[in-house]
């Protein structure tokens, strides 16, 4: 089943609604969409859940209206797909950026409706460097990105490819990725790169009280693996669970323990 829903004027999300059972509502990272959980929409709903994947606007099927690319409106437009879908008892799993809008959504919604929570390289505390994270990306890497998206945003794409993940892939898994990312909005990806520039989720991560799982590759190059030591310092009832094969794409790089360890999480 497919869904088109409507969260500002002029402004509707689609999501992938698949299968029956408990709900796990999947976020997708910059600057891809919900298309990159392809490979546990084949799988989740044969396991007895519910698969929804949201596309975040701007991305993918969604609307790409010009604004709404902070984190709070993005928090609050997929709080809106979950009333109107009426979820309820959900497992809230989010991948990099989109780790970051469920953190987000965690604390300003206070944990609506989320049983569980599940962080996939999730880019927290904060994508950009300050004096708790060293390991985070300087403002000079911000803006050369910027500049590189605004000027060959294909060719950025390439290089980006080459850092997301640990393994080397065969061209038409490259061409099956780099289709994600170009489908995506070119000023949804830039005003998203700046909303990774300039929030910090220290505070909002002391607020989530759910049972918490941090996936974190060993050999991420975009959200280093100190990111998860940081969550999991301060999230009081989380524990994470490390890819020792894996970069930034660890749902890929480590696909059947990816699957695994989320099935032993969520049952």
């Amino acid at each position: 089943m497919e869904h088109l829903i409507k969260v500002d004027k002029g402004v509707s999300l689609f999501v992938k609604d698949l299968g029956e059972g408990t709900p796990i509502v999947f976020l997708h990272g910059w600057p891809i969409n919900h298309e990159m959980y392809e490979y546990q929409s084949n799988l989740f709903p044969q396991m007895g859940f519910r698969f929804v994947a949201i596309d975040f606007r701007g991305y993918g099927k969604s609307s790409a209206p010009l604004t709404g690319y902070d984190y709070n409106t993005m928090a609050d437009d997929v709080r809106k797909v979950i009333d109107r879908l009426k979820l309820k008892n959900i497992i809230l799993a989010g991948f990099s950026m989109g780790g970051a809008i469920a953190i987000r959504y965690m604390a300003k919604h206070n944990g609506h409706r989320v049983r569980k929570l599940a962080l996939f390289g999730a880019c927290a505390p904060s994508f950009i460097q300050s004096p708790n994270n060293l390991k985070g990306h300087t403002n000079a890497e911000i803006k050369k990105i910027h500049y590189d998206l605004l000027h060959n945003r294909p060719l950025y794409i390439e290089s980006l490819i080459k850092e997301f993940f640990y393994e080397k892939y065969d061209h038409s898994f490259k061409d099956w990725f780099r289709y994600l990312c170009l489908t995506s909005s070119s000023y949804a990806t830039i005003s998203s790169l700046m909303a990774l520039r300039d929030e910090r989720l220290g505070e909002d991560l002391k607020t989530i009280k759910v049972p918490t799982a941090i996936f974190h590759g060993i050999h991420d190059l975009i959200c280093p693996y100190e990111f998860a030591e940081q969550m999991h310092k301060e999230i009081g009832n989380s524990r994470i669970i490390t890819f020792e094969k894996s970069g930034h794409g660890l749902f890929f790089d480590e696909m059947d323990k990816f699957n695994n360890e989320l099935l032993d999480f969520i049952r």
